[in-house]
């Protein structure tokens, strides 16, 4: 028997890293089994100095290399790299919005927000972008008309819907 999926918890960021560990977690979950994602992220955490975002920016290719090797975590470098990377540019945007919800919120709606972190951040596709701004608590079209908008078919099993 199927096990029922629901909505992930909303979350309340406080801190660039709240926003950086959310994001990361979409880009992880992109070609993944969630179960997978979740039964290694504690690991992620550690590794990721628990998402402490001027210390994932600051992170040398030796750590890189290295997380690259860690069972705890999925070991893809380009994902690894790009939690890094995009480190670094929510680092810039924090300080040139005066917040990083401030940057999320400059842009006039869902659409735009989705088009500029795609254009800012690294492996967040449509998907990853729906799924970080339901989580941290953006405004977000309702899934199903979403999917439809876009010519596919809601998945019964879909992220806005897993926890």
């Amino acid at each position: 028997m199927a096990q029922e999926q629901h909505a992930p918890e909303q979350i309340d960021p406080k801190t660039t890293g709240d926003y950086l560990e959310v994001m990361s977690k979409a880009i992880f979950q992109a070609g993944m089994s969630w179960r997978v994602v979740e039964a290694k992220w504690e690991g992620t955490r550690e590794v990721f100095h628990d998402f402490d975002t001027l210390a994932v920016a600051s992170m040398p290719e030796s750590e890189i290399a290295e997380a690259t090797q860690d069972k705890r975590i999925i070991r893809n470098r380009k994902k690894v790299e790009a939690i890094v990377d995009n480190a670094r540019r929510m680092v810039e945007l924090d300080e040139e919005f005066k917040g990083f919800r401030a940057y999320l919120r400059s842009h006039g709606g869902f659409e735009e927000t989705v088009k500029d972190l795609r254009k800012n951040f690294r492996f967040m596709g449509e998907m990853g972008c729906f799924y970080f701004l339901y989580v941290v608590g953006e405004t977000v079209p309702e899934y199903e008309a979403w999917c439809r908008s876009r010519g596919r078919e809601p998945m019964a099993a879909s992220p806005a819907r897993l926890s």
